[in-house]
C-alpha cells in the first residue's frame, strides 16, 4: 500500500471529524462559561485590592504563555502524526524539557528575586514562592490542553478539560467563600495545576510511557527550529490583538475605556469555537500534507470553515443588531457605550470564519506570518490611533478590523502562489457568502419584526424574540435551499476522492 493511500485511509471522515470537534467545542463552551461564572463569586468575596491582584496574576500569566512556551505544543501537531511510537515519545519528551526550562525563566521573572519586577506585581510578590511555583507549573501543565487532541483522544480531551474547568471553578470559590482572602485562594490554585501536571504526566506514562531517551540534540534543534517562527508569530499576533485596547486606554477616560473592553466579550466566543474545529481536523490535515496531498488538506480546512461560518454567522448577526440589548442584559445599561465597538468587532470576527493559521503551519510559513503579523501590529496602531481621534470610542477598533481583513488577503495570496492552487478554490466562497446572506436576511427580518411590534419591551423580550424570529428565518433558508449539503454534501472529503 502506498504511503497516499496509507494517509488516505487513515484519514477520518468528515462526519466523524465533525462530531470531533462539536466534542471539543462543547467541552471549551462549558470551560469558558465555568471560568466566566468564577470572577462573580471572586469579586464578592475578595475586596478590591486582591481581586486586581488575581486579574494581574492572570494578566501576567498570559504574557508568561504568549512567550515562554514559543509554540512548542502547538508544534506537535505537525510532528506526532507522522512518528512512529519512539519518536513521539522522544517529541513528548523534549517538549517537557522546554516547557520546565522557559517556565524557571518565567518563574524567576515574576518573583521577587527579579529587580527590575515592575512595581504593580510587588504585591503578587509578597506572597513568597506560591506565584513562581504556580507559574513554572501552570507553563508545563499547557501541554495537556492540547497533547490528547493531537493524538485523537478526543473524548478524553473533551471530559479532562470540563471536569479541571469544574474542579479549579468548585476550589478556588469554596477557598475564597470560607476566607475572604487572597493567599488561600494563590495556595489553593497552586495544588490545582500541581494536579494538573500530575494528570499530565500520567497520561504520558499510560500512552507512552516515562523513558528516555529524553532530548536528542539535533531532533530537538529541529522541532525548535519548527516552533520558534510560529512563536513569534504567535507573540506578535497577540500584542497586535491587544493594540485596540492599549489606544483606547490612552486616548480616552477609564469608564469609556470599560465599555471598550465589555465589546471585545465575543472575541473569546469566537476562539473557542474555532479552535475546537481546528483541533479536531489538524491531525489528519498534517497527515495529508505529509503524504504529499496538499489539495485534500485544502478541502478539509474548506468544509472546516464552512462548519464554523453555519454557526457563527447567524451568531454573529443576531448580536450585531441586537448589541444593545446584550449588552444591557449582561453588563448594564452602564456599559451601552460598547453597543457600537461591539458591531464594529463583529465584522472582523467575520473574517476570522477563514482560518487560514492550520494552514501556514503544515506549509511550514512561520517565517512569513511573523513578518506580517510584525507590519500588522505596526499598521494596527497607526489606523486605531487615526480613526479614534477621528470617529471616538469606536473608531479604535476599526483599524485592527481593516488590517484583519488585509492579512487575510496577503495570507490566501501566499498559500495560493505556494501551493499553486488558484486563490478562488482555496475556500468554498460560494458556500460561505450562502451563510453570510441568510445570517444577514435573518437578522434583518427579526430586527425589523421586534422594532415594530415589540419597540416599547424590555431588553429581554426583545432578544429573545429577536433569537427565535433569527434561528426560524435562518433554519427556513437552509431547508428551502437543501442547505444540508453546506455541512455533508456528496460526502467529498478526500477518503472519497479519485
Amino acid at each position: 500500500m502506498s504511503v497516499e493511500l496509507e494517509a488516505e485511509t487513515a484519514v477520518p471522515t468528515v462526519h466523524r471529524l465533525g462530531r470531533r470537534a462539536l466534542s471539543l467545542g462543547v467541552a471549551k463552551a462549558l470551560d469558558f462559561a465555568i471560568q466566566f461564572l468564577l470572577p462573580v463569586v471572586l469579586v464578592r468575596c475578595l475586596d478590591t485590592e486582591a481581586f486586581g491582584q488575581y486579574r494581574l496574576l492572570w494578566l501576567a500569566v498570559g504574557t508568561v504563555m504568549a512567550v515562554a512556551t514559543m509554540d512548542m505544543q502547538a508544534g506537535l501537531y505537525y510532528f506526532l502524526p507522522r512518528s512512529d511510537a519512539p519518536t513521539k515519545r522522544l517529541y513528548i519528551n523534549q517538549t517537557l524539557v522546554f516547557l520546565t526550562l522557559t517556565g524557571l525563566v518565567s518563574a524567576w521573572v515574576l518573583s521577587s528575586w527579579n529587580p527590575w519586577l515592575p512595581e504593580k506585581m510587588r504585591g503578587l510578590a509578597e506572597h513568597h514562592g506560591v506565584v513562581p511555583a504556580f507559574v513554572l507549573l501552570w507553563v508545563v501543565a499547557s501541554l495537556l490542553d492540547l497533547l490528547p487532541t493531537i493524538e485523537e483522544h478526543v473524548m478524553w480531551q473533551a471530559k479532562t478539560t470540563v471536569g479541571l474547568a469544574a474542579l479549579r471553578a468548585t476550589a478556588l470559590s469554596l477557598a475564597a467563600v470560607l476566607t475572604h482572602e487572597l493567599e488561600p485562594v494563590l495556595l489553593v490554585l497552586l495544588a490545582f495545576v500541581a494536579f494538573k501536571v500530575a494528570l499530565l504526566l500520567g497520561y504520558v506514562a499510560s500512552h507512552h510511557g516515562l523513558q528516555r531517551p529524553i532530548l536528542r540534540w539535533s531532533i530537538f534543534a529541529d522541532q525548535l527550529k519548527y516552533a520558534a517562527p510560529l512563536g513569534a508569530a504567535g507573540s506578535l499576533y497577540g500584542l497586535r490583538t491587544q493594540a485596540d485596547q492599549w489606544v483606547a486606554a490612552a486616548l480616552f477616560p477609564l469608564g469609556m475605556f470599560a465599555s471598550f473592553s465589555v465589546a471585545a466579550v465575543l472575541g473569546p466566543l469566537m476562539g473557542l469555537c474555532r479552535l475546537s474545529v481546528s483541533c479536531a481536523f489538524l491531525p489528519s490535515m498534517s497527515r495529508l500534507e505529509a503524504a504529499g496531498d496538499i489539495r485534500g488538506m485544502l478541502e478539509l480546512n474548506s468544509r472546516a470553515n464552512i462548519m464554523v461560518g453555519a454557526l457563527l454567522y447567524p451568531l454573529l448577526a443576531f448580536a450585531f443588531v441586537f448589541a444593545e440589548e446584550l449588552v444591557t442584559l449582561v453588563y448594564t445599561g452602564a456599559y451601552v457605550d460598547a453597543a457600537p465597538v461591539m458591531r464594529v468587532y463583529i465584522v472582523g470576527l467575520a473574517a476570522l470564519v477563514v482560518e487560514l493559521a492550520s494552514i501556514t503551519m503544515l506549509l511550514r510559513q512561520a517565517p512569513f506570518v511573523m513578518w506580517l503579523n510584525l507590519v500588522a501590529l505596526v499598521l494596527t496602531v497607526a489606523l486605531d490611533w487615526f480613526s479614534a481621534m477621528r470617529f471616538g470610542l469606536a473608531g479604535a477598533a476599526l483599524g485592527g478590523v481593516i488590517v484583519l481583513y488585509l492579512d487575510r488577503i496577503a495570507t490566501l495570496g501566499r498559500i495560493a502562489r505556494h501551493t499553486r492552487v488558484p486563490l478562488r478554490r482555496l475556500q468554498d466562497w460560494r458556500g460561505l457568502g450562502q451563510l453570510v446572506l441568510y445570517s444577514t436576511l435573518s437578522a434583518a427580518l427579526a430586527w425589523g419584526t421586534v422594532d415594530r411590534f415589540f419597540a416599547a419591551s424590555g431588553p429581554f423580550v426583545r432578544a429573545v424574540v429577536g433569537g427565535l424570529i433569527l434561528a426560524a428565518a435562518y433554519g427556513a433558508m437552509h431547508g428551502f435551499r437543501g442547505a444540508g449539503r453546506i455541512w455533508f454534501s456528496a460526502d467529498r472529503s478526500p477518503e472519497r476522492r479519485v
